[in-house]
């Protein structure tokens, strides 16, 4: 038997079950792991009550970062800010709950089931959702489900590019054109038509053409500087890794640690939060994500940059190699 073919069908039959487990790893390790994890909440009202609401909170050790407020109207506005995913507001007849479901419909249901639980028996407790998801997307399932197609969307673009050969300044207005029309057409089609999304139309499209670009010019500078195989790890990093762990469907503290917080690292997962902000919370919460992605744009254009110039270097000509030294 033919030693390359053996070598070939061995990588096959090694490289696709490891192909397998890491997705699966990915991919089922967060989803079987849901919990709160420093869940940030906030509580309010008068200072026994709200004392005695933060010990329960409490006493499910690393499930929630509990912030207190003076009154309902601060734990209000820190929902409306993102500061924290909900609150809860001892009132003399009882306990109140604030919720925000366009931050998160699980974590909402979280909340009220949390707070309900720890309730006296036969005590109802008035739940307002201070941030709800949009009638075309009442479950949020809608804007969780968008961040894979970015996420392809960019693979693909930088892949492209790569592959066609693009180099320099070229690459660059590629990757950076291509984003600014996907950004264009994923708002429309989320927003205006499906009515997704609920913010500023153009600050919408801006974040999700940044999310695009972030992807596409990693993945181009990768295949920049690495060749064909920069594609394959720059498209394990964003789909692989980013989507899994960008927690779009619940929330990143929900997610086993590390996996939130890399998450919010990768473009995936920052683009989402980022959307979610600008879509429902008038920007609120959006600054660092959108920081992660433009410095991941920032540097994926850098790379496909230096990586144009080094392969437009012209070889040194056969004149300028070293003449032998004559002998004598």
């Amino acid at each position: 038997m033919s030693t390359a073919p053996t070598r070939r069908m061995v990588a096959v039959m090694v490289l696709v079950p490891v192909v397998v487990a890491l997705a699966l790893w990915a991919f089922a390790w967060p989803a079987a792991r849901i919990a709160p994890r420093d869940l940030p909440i906030g509580v309010a009202g008068p200072a026994a009550a709200a004392t005695e609401l933060e010990h329960r909170f409490e006493q499910r050790a690393g499930a929630f970062d509990v912030h207190r407020y003076d009154d309902e109207a601060a734990a209000r506005a820190a929902v409306e800010d993102r500061v924290v995913y909900g609150a809860v507001v001892a009132t003399p007849e009882g306990p109140r709950l604030l919720t925000a479901s366009a931050a998160s419909p699980v974590v909402a249901q979280l909340l009220k089931e949390a707070v309900t639980t720890q309730a006296p028996a036969g005590t109802a407790v008035p739940v307002t959702d201070v941030a709800p998801t949009p009638s075309g997307d009442p479950r949020g399932s809608a804007l969780a489900a968008s961040v894979l197609p970015l996420a392809l969307a960019g693979v693909a673009a930088g892949a492209m590019v790569t592959l066609l050969r693009l180099r320099g300044t070229r690459a660059a207005v590629a990757l950076v054109a291509t984003a600014a029309l996907v950004g264009i057409t994923a708002v429309t089609l989320a927003g205006s038509w499906l009515g997704v999304l609920t913010g500023d139309w153009w600050a919408e499209a801006g974040v999700l053409a940044l999310t695009a670009l972030a992807i596409s010019a990693t993945v181009a500078g990768f295949g920049a500087l690495m060749g064909t195989r920069g594609i394959a790890v720059g498209a394990l990093l964003m789909v692989l890794i980013g989507n899994p762990f960008a927690g779009a469907a619940t929330a990143p503290e929900l997610l086993p640690e590390p996996a939130g917080a890399i998450g919010q690292w990768l473009p995936p997962g920052a683009g989402a939060t980022a959307l979610r902000s600008v879509a429902y919370f008038d920007g609120s919460g959006a600054g660092a994500e959108l920081l992660t992605l433009s410095v991941w744009a920032a540097l994926g254009l850098t790379a496909v940059l230096l990586g144009g110039r080094r392969a437009e270097r012209p070889a040194a000509p056969e004149s300028a190699q070293a003449a032998p030294v004559p002998v004598g």
